[in-house]
């Protein structure tokens, strides 16, 4: 029988921090990038720090793995328009953080920038995209390489595998049927459950750790809270929705009038 678990979001910022909760990170990491994931800390970011508040629209975790690549997991709840950009800007400011003054820039650490949102971002029906950026001739169509001395100096075969990887998970977009062990991660940052017969990385100890009975009073109080104002951001938003389309319409039967 699938267990009901606690949502990512709120894991993220109470209980994935914690060192002993690290392989679930790390094996939802594994899954999504293809390679085996050890993460060695989490890192300060602006969604690790408590806030007075306990508003989950935005929240991220900043970690470090054993190769000292820098993964930033940030999951988003409701619209934003400029999301793209702002991913842009996540990725700028973790490098200029974490480079110092008068190192070289071979010191630019690989930055992996995994986007968990639960909206329409763009126009696209599949439910996890992958940047897959290369630089690609004007006139030959070739594909830039490096060369032999940068392949050995920074341990890369491609141009792209030295610059920022970005993901997008469009949660909304699955259909809540597990085809690999990609899938089951999705099928659980939708659903909040975890199947016995799923066998992604990560998963059972998920299943363990996240469940709402496991949680001490105190956890169970917070989390409570959080799923109200979640309930209350949610209506707050449909109402100025439907108020907009009233004011469109009142709009619309006046013009119509004249």
């Amino acid at each position: 029988m699938a267990n009901k678990l606690v949502r990512f979001d709120w894991a993220i910022k109470k209980l994935l921090r914690h060192k002993a909760n690290f392989t679930i990170l790390g094996g939802f990491l594994t899954e999504l990038l293809r390679f085996e994931v050890s993460i060695v800390d989490v890192l300060e970011s602006e969604g690790n720090q408590e806030g007075s508040d306990d508003k989950y629209n935005k929240v991220d975790i900043l970690i470090k793995s054993m190769e000292g690549e820098l993964m930033l997991v940030e999951v988003q709840n409701e619209s934003q328009v400029d999301y793209f950009q702002r991913m842009i800007y996540g990725v700028s400011k973790l490098i200029t953080e974490h480079i110092k003054e008068g190192e070289p820039y071979s010191q630019i650490k690989k930055v992996y920038s995994i986007n968990i949102v639960y909206f329409g971002l763009g126009q696209g029906t599949d439910y996890v995209y992958e940047y897959d950026g290369k630089f690609i001739g004007i006139h030959n169509g070739d594909i830039l390489q490096p060369t032999l001395t940068q392949k050995n100096e920074f341990k890369v075969g491609q141009v792209k595998d030295i610059f920022p990887k970005y993901y997008v998970l469009k949660v909304n977009n699955f259909e809540d049927v597990a085809k690999d062990t990609l899938d089951e991660w999705v099928y659980f940052l939708k659903n909040s459950e975890v199947k016995e017969t799923f066998k992604a990385k990560g998963l059972q100890e998920a299943s363990e750790k996240l469940k709402e009975d496991t949680l001490t009073e105190e956890e169970k109080i917070a989390y409570k809270r959080f799923q109200e104002n979640r309930r209350i951001e949610r209506s707050e938003i449909e109402t100025a929705l439907k108020e907009g389309e009233e004011k469109g319409i009142g709009k619309e039967r006046k013009s119509n009038l004249c």
